[in-house]
């Protein structure tokens, strides 16, 4: 049969289906069962006895009925002429007592364009519903995505604490006592340099501005142009401009809530974080339960070694960022760049950024050098060029043999949509996702494929 035959049948079937819908029922369908099945559930709708057809002995047959079951001509008239006028009686309206209400028609034809139009018009709205609602919760989705990625991370020290004998949660304490006291000394190491700098940078500013001003490049673009007096008043109408102050303030009101809310979203992924790891054997067992008993063997396997290549690829991940952090600050502080302890930090925080992170550390650092001496700058230079050598082909193979195993080309495609789609958090998601992705591809997909 061909398509435009099938076609052809298909709507000759609509056709037939939506004339049935809205076609009268046939009385003589109806069937008597259905009739006393309804007499003996609903006793208004029993007839009393003695009434035409409804007795149930012999002895109240109706005149003209023998009692012997046989009916003779003169008794099929009358039977003919009592259920027509019981048929007229149900046509016209029902009696007082209201216990006729009719036959329920057929159900709506499902195939009819109204209710397909209806059924669709309602999935479209579910769908708006459920986009804007996601939208909504897009903060709080991130949050429990960093959670989650967190525990994953921190996972694998747990079990390595649980297997020497620490029960869980004392095993979950400990680690997390961990993640909090580096978390603080990082904080500890960070935050006084970056605070005496910058009380160092707005006391020295009015003596910087005027080296800026007394140099001989302002001096001349001020007798050309008279600059100096256009930013003289252009600095007294932004004072006195009302508009100007408030946006000035409530910028800054803008950044202290951000900064209030960052912290408070700090401290919800940490709890996030610390429910998770306490109760991870549960929640594991939660998910495995909804799988259908005939594939969660398979299914628990693959999410065992997805969520194990996940975490060991962050632990060496941390590791190998660490360890560049240290060698950086080892460095800077041979050298004699300013700095150094923050510059370590920032160094640490952008290696954990796969692909690019280490070089985007590295300019970092040279580019703080250069302003305080080309030759420091130099310096630095060379040594990352060594150090990322070192990294890739020693450091980096011995702490990452045991993770994720993806090659170059997805790296970069993944490191670039996961950045794309979710910031930082995207490009250092990017890597285990493509992994997990590969994983399934290749025991999944790939046999399945064979196979047919």
């Amino acid at each position: 049969m061909s398509v435009l035959d099938r076609w052809r049948e298909f709507r000759r079937a609509q056709r037939d289906a939506l004339r049935a819908s809205n076609h009268p029922h046939d009385r003589s369908e109806q069937s008597g069962e259905w009739g006393e099945l309804l007499a003996d559930i609903l006793p208004s709708r029993r007839q009393p006895a003695g009434a035409t057809g409804a007795a149930s002995e012999p002895g109240d047959q109706p005149d003209g009925v023998p009692t012997d079951g046989t009916t003779s001509p003169s008794s099929h008239a009358d039977l003919g002429v009592g259920v027509r006028e019981r048929e007229d009686d149900a046509e016209r309206s029902p009696d007082d007592d209201g216990r006729r209400y009719g036959r329920a028609g057929r159900p709506l034809n499902r195939q009819s364009p109204f209710y397909m139009g209806f059924v669709g018009a309602i999935g479209v709205l579910t769908a708006v519903l459920l986009w804007h609602t996601l939208g909504r919760l897009t903060t709080v989705l991130t949050l429990v995505v960093i959670a989650f990625f967190l525990a994953l991370t921190l996972n694998p020290l747990v079990e390595f604490l649980t297997r020497h004998g620490l029960n869980r949660a004392g095993a979950v304490a400990l680690v997390f006592a961990g993640v909090v006291a580096v978390f603080t000394l990082l904080g500890l190491v960070v935050v006084p340099p970056v605070i005496s700098q910058g009380t160092d940078l707005a006391q020295k500013a009015p003596d910087y501005l005027d080296q800026i001003l007394q140099s001989r490049f302002v001096k001349d673009l001020d007798q050309h142009y008279g600059v100096v007096d256009k930013i003289q008043a252009e600095f007294n109408k932004r004072i006195t401009d009302g508009n100007f102050l408030s946006q000035v303030f409530g910028g800054v009101l803008g950044v202290g809530a951000a900064v209030i809310g960052g912290i408070f979203q700090a401290f919800t992924v940490l709890v996030l974080t610390l429910f998770l790891l306490a109760s991870f054997p549960r929640v594991k067992q939660g998910a495995y339960a909804i799988v259908p008993a005939s594939r969660r063997p398979r299914v628990i396997s693959l999410s065992e070694e997805i969520m194990r290549r996940t975490g060991s690829y962050a632990i060496g991940q941390v590791a190998v960022a660490t360890i560049n952090a240290i060698c950086s600050w080892i460095m800077m502080m041979i050298v004699g760049i300013p700095y150094a302890a923050v510059l370590a930090v920032a160094v640490g925080f952008l290696g954990l950024i796969p692909m690019v992170g280490a070089t985007a550390g590295a300019a970092v650092v040279c580019l703080v050098a250069i302003f305080d001496e080309p030759k420091k700058a130099v310096i630095a230079l060379i040594y990352y060029v060594v150090y990322q050598q070192l990294e890739n082909y020693v450091v980096a193979p011995r702490i990452m043999q045991r993770t994720v195993s993806v090659p170059g080309a997805v790296t970069v495609v993944a490191a670039l949509a996961g950045g794309t789609l979710l910031g930082v958090l995207g490009a250092l998601l990017a890597i285990p996702v493509a992994a997990g992705l590969l994983l399934l591809y290749e025991e999944v997909l790939l046999p399945r494929q064979r196979r047919h």
